[in-house]
């Protein structure tokens, strides 16, 4: 990524709308040029364009961090499990106290009770987990600031 790759990244992290002649404008290019630019950065897997939702604003009042000791043979096999579990909206192989780190949006403490208990808990090779509960989420936001 060049210069002109960052500005251009740089204005839809603040503003995912934002269309191909207003970035233009804003970085002193051809449409055209931004058009190709965001075409090649996302061909190529280095950006990529979502919707990131607020899960509280859809109902999820229970949101948490949980930290999984896996058995070292099965980290591969838990975390593809984990990844398509309902209400994980990501998962990391990590180093360090716990294997796996996973994000867990569901609509109630109950329900986030239930799926530790029956859905995290039956993923085979889980042999620990600890939950960190969100008390409030203070920047949602995806990849890195550039």
């Amino acid at each position: 990524m060049d210069n002109l790759d960052t500005k251009i990244v740089g204005i839809l992290q603040k503003d995912g709308r934002a269309s191909n002649a207003g970035i233009a404008r804003e970085v002193g290019v051809s449409e055209g040029t931004v058009r190709r630019r965001l075409k090649r950065l996302v061909d190529d897997q280095i950006i990529n364009v979502v919707a990131l939702l607020d899960p509280s604003r859809l109902g999820y009042s229970s949101e948490a961090i949980v930290g999984i000791q896996v058995d070292p043979d099965k980290i591969d096999d838990a975390s593809e499990t984990i990844s398509d579990l309902d209400g994980v909206s990501w998962v990391v192989v990590t180093t360090g106290a716990y294997d796996i780190f996973a994000c867990i949006a569901v609509e109630s403490a109950e329900d986030l009770g239930n799926f530790l208990r029956h859905k995290l808990g039956s993923v085979t090779g889980v042999r620990r987990t600890e939950t960190f509960v969100n008390l409030a989420v203070k920047k949602r936001s995806y990849g890195v600031s550039i």
